[in-house]
């Protein structure tokens, strides 16, 4: 199996210029930094103890950001490479971290052999950390070769993830048992590693419930925020295709009780921009994009978020927050960030990638179940009605949970770094 792996990731790579120019003509790679997917890299590597930590994309990426504040103040710890795979996980990795001078970003490389040694041989890392499901076989083997501690934590294997590697058990167990630590995020992933072959495996939460203690850019704009102060506002995150217009018929239900009324919708991908515009514009609603802020006026009946990375702002500032990916066959977004916030959930009846989540969030009356848009409409109206003492009860709760997860994941990181 290896073997065949090793030869199609050769095989792509010799079509690696095609698959970057039609990327990059849909905007969907820098237009000079996808070089360091092919292993070109231009900044140098200092010398001193080097952390690197992968993610994939923009909510792996966002999850470390509490750890990366602990580990900037080691003094032995001189860089934190930071890797990750999408346009959007760098831009908003860039925004979140600018303030911190121990980190680099760069794109991984594509996980071809000849790739991979090269990215190692230059940075060669003390400590590999790969979050949540990110499994590459070549970069993982050369990892070992190089005796570098390797560890995966956050770890989430989803039913559909572990069939396909129990489909190649052999191979699954030879990649899976060179973890030296692995870390999971639910007691499914426990489950499914072990039937893996990982061996040392540590269960203490979804380390998504821990927050920094920074508050860099948690909020919106002052401009628009004194454009929105006197407006009901709720906020409808991550959503896909159809979602969007059942949010904005909640909407209009919701107008005919508040003339004041304003939703925000993030979307979960933003390219998708322009085509829910001409969605929701059959509905006869005003629509202002977060990039024109300035135009919202009190006639604004849609917000409409066309940047990633922004969510958290728009969390700290509403009560009451619909979840995406919940109406369709999807299995939901993640709701550990408005949670921790303190914001109510509505979701739909698919959350299946998140079912401890969101069992564990219910016991703390967080979410609730919701499946036409007039349910919708009246679960809203009850939560504006009553007072905000809540959100803050929620929070607390919420931010101790996640901070005994963060303090046992670094105690344990602690160990493989010798501090």
């Amino acid at each position: 199996m290896l073997f065949w792996y090793k030869f199609l990731t050769y095989l792509f790579y010799c079509i690696s210029p095609i698959y970057f120019f039609f990327r990059k003509l849909n905007k969907k790679e820098h237009h000079t930094r996808f070089k360091e997917k092919l292993s070109r890299i231009k900044i140098k590597r200092n010398s001193g103890f080097l952390v690197w930590f992968h993610v994939a994309s923009v909510g792996e990426g966002l999850s470390i950001l509490p750890i990366i504040e602990k580990l900037e103040l080691e003094q032995k710890i001189k860089t934190i490479l930071i890797t990750s795979i999408t346009l959007s996980s760098a831009e908003v990795l860039k925004k979140k971290l600018a303030q911190n001078k121990k980190v680099v970003h760069q794109f991984l490389p594509l996980d071809v052999p000849k790739l991979v040694t090269k990215f190692l041989n230059h940075w060669s890392p003390n400590l590999a950390i790969f979050i949540d499901s990110e499994i590459w076989p070549n970069l993982i083997l050369k990892i070992k070769e190089k005796k570098i501690p390797l560890l995966l934590i956050n770890a989430r294997i989803t039913k559909k993830t572990f069939d396909r590697w129990k489909f190649f058990k052999k191979f699954s167990k030879n990649l899976f048992e060179k973890f030296d630590l692995c870390i999971v995020a639910n007691n499914e992933s426990e489950n499914y590693l072990q039937v893996l072959g990982a061996k040392n495996i540590k269960n203490y939460g979804n380390l998504k419930f821990a927050k920094t203690t920074s508050n860099i850019n948690d909020n919106p704009n002052s401009i628009l925020l004194d454009k929105i102060k006197n407006r009901k506002i709720w906020c409808a995150a991550s959503t896909h295709q159809t979602e969007e217009i059942f949010c904005a018929k909640t909407h209009l239900e919701l107008k005919k009780r508040y003339k004041n009324i304003l939703t925000i919708i993030i979307p979960r991908h933003v390219d998708r921009t322009k085509k829910i515009i001409q969605e929701l514009s059959k509905l006869e609603l005003k629509i202002t994009c977060y990039s024109d802020f300035n135009e919202i006026n009190d006639n604004t009946d849609i917000l409409l978020i066309d940047a990633y990375g922004e969510s958290s702002k728009f969390f700290n500032i509403v009560k009451c927050v619909f979840l995406g990916g919940s109406l369709i066959k999807h299995g939901g977004q993640n709701p550990i960030e408005a949670s921790r916030l303190g914001c109510k959930i509505f979701h739909g009846a698919n959350v299946t990638n998140f079912v401890e989540t969101y069992e564990y969030l219910k016991s703390l009356n967080a979410t609730k179940l919701i499946h036409t848009p007039n349910d919708l409409n009246q679960s809203l109206v009850e939560e504006f009605e009553t007072n905000n003492q809540n959100k803050y009860e929620l929070k607390e709760k919420i931010n101790n949970y996640g901070l005994n997860i963060l303090n046992n994941v670094i105690k344990d990181l602690k160990k493989y770094m010798d501090i």
